[in-house]
């Protein structure tokens, strides 16, 4: 797909980027968030250079994160571009494992303030990440997403290993206080995120 040329300031640490990849009809969605002086990039999109460059800015890029076996997108590229760790469930890449994967599972913390919430029956290798800062900040793989003609919806049964169990996975995530949600697939809820995807999970109980 074609570099991104622009992204999107949501707070001073977190910032989002997105482009249509006509490779499966749909927008895809990449976020950064600043923890402790470092840039975390999670299921990134190409970008050209200049806004790269601005959207790390004086930054070290701590980590890329990939939230499921769908989502490599240019995460070995910028991986390799940038010298910088790849963080993924270990069935997110089954073979031709990157030679800078470092693996987690559900609870772990990658740095202070961002941990992993892992997510069974969505994709394989699916997580959440948690972020403490600003209010909470739920980032998403596939599990649940926000677009039409869905709206703010779980992975629709026929793209999940296992609906029921994954949408009783998805409760974990109301142990964690979120002000928004940030998508693979999907326009961001930026307020009132907890109380939003309460209302989803128990509709769907």
């Amino acid at each position: 797909m074609r570099a991104v040329t622009d992204f999107d300031a949501i707070t001073g640490d977190i910032a989002i980027w997105h482009a249509y990849d006509p490779a499966v009809k749909g927008e895809l969605y990449s976020t950064r968030l600043v923890i402790a002086g470092g840039a975390y990039l999670i299921d990134p999109i190409p970008l050209v250079k200049r806004a790269l460059d601005l959207l790390i800015g004086s930054f070290q890029v701590a980590g890329i994160v990939v939230t499921n076996s769908n989502h490599h997108r240019a995460a070995g590229q910028l991986a390799q571009q940038l010298s910088a760790p790849i963080f993924a469930h270990a069935h997110t890449f089954p073979s031709d494992q990157p030679s800078r994967l470092t693996t987690f599972v559900d609870g772990e913390q990658i740095c202070k303030r961002l941990r992993v919430i892992g997510v069974d029956g969505a994709a394989s290798g699916e997580i959440v990440l948690h972020y403490a800062g600003n209010g909470g900040t739920l980032v998403v793989g596939d599990a649940l997403i926000n677009f039409e003609p869905y709206g703010f919806a779980s992975l629709p049964a026929k793209y999940c290993l296992n609906q029921k169990q994954m949408r009783g996975s998805l409760r974990k995530l109301l142990d964690y206080d979120a002000e928004r949600i940030l998508f693979a697939h999907g326009t961001p809820i930026l307020s009132t995120a907890s109380e939003r995807l309460q209302a989803l999970l128990d509709s769907s109980s």
